[in-house]
């Protein structure tokens, strides 16, 4: 049985996971603060863009 590992997040995990509003977590994304990339209508984040982001904001390099 092979097991199918989840790789990319929506917008809506990454608020969630972030413990932001979904408008905010839009506006990041938009913005490039969190890397994104679009598929069709959708954008959609790898988990280790969600890391840079907290690793910046953690350095102090984010407001």
């Amino acid at each position: 049985m092979t097991m199918i590992v989840k790789r990319w997040h929506t917008t809506a995990e990454v608020a969630e996971m972030l413990g932001f509003g979904l408008t905010k977590t839009k506006f990041l994304v938009l913005s490039g603060e969190i890397r994104s990339v679009k598929h069709g209508r959708h954008r959609r984040i790898l988990p280790q863009w969600v890391d840079e982001y907290v690793a910046k904001v953690a350095e102090g390099q984010d407001t």
